[in-house]
């Protein structure tokens, strides 16, 4: 190699989840030109064009590092690499020619822009066809168990800072809704396995009557489909033994967070009518609960969430703000506040106070009743996840009434065809395809 090539700097942006044949044959081409320096991606860094990487930074950095014609490695928090270029000021830049249209183009845009200032030249290597990172992912979510690729997304989420957007799925095919769903460049984070329609699917009460071993095989049909991270719906967790028993179950599976309900007694769904008739469960007796489950969970992923019923019940905001502290204190991962009115002003003067607290976990809402508030708005106070928690079933049930309905009164199918999916496409929904 020319050594005056050596001396010049070559920047390479990669995210590098998956090292494959594309990133090598890039890195072999910078290597003709100069010092190859990576500028490796932070995950959150990857989260704001793509989802969340398997590996974390440090993982990566490892396997980057070790790669012949690497130089050296730069932590690069921008998506768009701007702090990383303006420090070193490279007089190359060497990116897959792939940016150009999906949407990296923006960054893209950004750094033609930034390098002018110095010079620098933009070399667009052509892409390695039939192999990607996502591809490898793919595969790896339909070979191996889900908890290998599904553990710790949650947290990684959380890291990046924006609002995240839970949907509620009750089996497998509703799984796949929510994996799929997409409007321009948004999607879904996450799901939320609800006690309430999962009991309903089932066509039984929301009574904590459905069992952990059932729960269990539902999980796993979502997560034979899903990649998203899940967060179950632990009802009040039961007894403390059966509640560890429970965390343990849920951490071989790869569930991502279990919230549970400081609530006591027969259960009574929330938003019901005679929700006042539910006692709810004492300080000490529901933190007592939190930290046995934190033993249980110990190093690991899995987040475990405590949601007050202190505005559900009636007891106040003060009552609400005094558990959240007291439930941190004992080890809760985060706060779901829950509220049943109509506006979400009472959600939002518990915002402005957790938002004080020096511990501040991260804060979790569901929105069911007040409906009317955005993302936005919630996102401006504070909260880090919101959780539609039963709008598929809710949407489902009344369609499935009106089928069967006009098949009643026409004595044929004919007349709702136009409203059902065909079953040429219901068979090209399921992974596999099995015609």
């Amino acid at each position: 190699m020319n050594k005056n090539k050596t001396k010049i700097t070559v920047f390479v942006p990669m995210g590098c989840d998956f090292i494959h044949e594309g990133h090598i044959n890039i890195i072999n081409i910078a290597a003709t030109y100069g010092e190859v320096v990576i500028g490796l991606l932070t995950n959150e860094a990857i989260m704001t064009y793509k989802n969340a990487p398997v590996f974390n930074y440090e993982q990566r950095f490892k396997m980057v590092s070790a790669l012949k014609n690497v130089s050296s490695v730069i932590k690069t928090n921008d998506w768009d690499y701007r702090a990383s270029l303006e420090k070193i000021k490279p007089k190359i830049i060497i990116h897959g020619d792939d940016w150009k249209k999906n949407n990296q183009s923006i960054a893209r845009d950004n750094v033609i822009n930034q390098i002018r200032k110095w010079d620098g030249k933009l070399i667009e290597a052509p892409y390695t066809k039939g192999i990607s990172s996502t591809q490898i992912k793919e595969a790896l979510i339909r070979s191996f168990n889900p908890s290998f690729l599904r553990s710790g997304l949650l947290k990684k989420m959380l890291k990046k800072g924006e609002l995240v957007k839970v949907l509620e799925v009750h089996n497998g095919l509703s799984g796949l809704i929510v994996e799929n769903a997409e409007f321009k460049d948004k999607k879904f984070d996450g799901m939320w396995l609800s006690s309430l329609t999962h009991s309903a699917i089932q066509a039984k009460p929301d009574i904590e009557y459905v069992d952990v071993t059932t729960i269990a095989k539902t999980i796993t049909d979502i997560f034979d489909v899903t990649s998203k991270p899940l967060i179950l719906d632990g009802d009040s967790g039961g007894d403390i033994e059966h509640f560890c028993l429970m965390i343990g179950t849920m951490l071989r599976l790869g569930v991502s967070s279990v919230i549970i309900e400081d609530k006591v007694g027969s259960k009574v769904n929330s938003l019901s009518s005679n929700s006042s008739s539910q006692k709810q469960d004492s300080i000490s007796n529901f933190s007592k609960k939190i930290s046995a489950g934190k033993k249980i969970i110990g190093t690991s992923d899995l987040l475990l969430i405590a949601r007050i019923e202190s505005l559900i019940l009636g007891n106040g905001l003060k009552d609400a703000l005094k558990r959240a502290k007291k439930y941190i204190d004992a080890g809760a991962d985060g706060i779901l506040i829950h509220s049943k009115d109509k506006k979400p002003d009472e959600i939002f003067a518990f915002c402005s106070e957790y938002n004080k607290f020096p511990n501040r976990k991260p804060l979790f809402v569901v929105p069911s009743s007040y409906n009317i508030v955005t993302e936005k708005q919630l996102a401006s106070n504070g909260v880090n996840v919101v959780i539609y928690a039963n709008h598929l079933l809710r949407s489902a049930y009344p369609a499935m009434v009106n089928t069967a309905q006009s098949i009643l009164k026409y004595g044929s199918s004919s007349k709702i065809d136009s409203k059902l999916l065909s079953i040429k496409n219901i068979v090209e929904l399921i992974p596999g395809k099995n015609s």
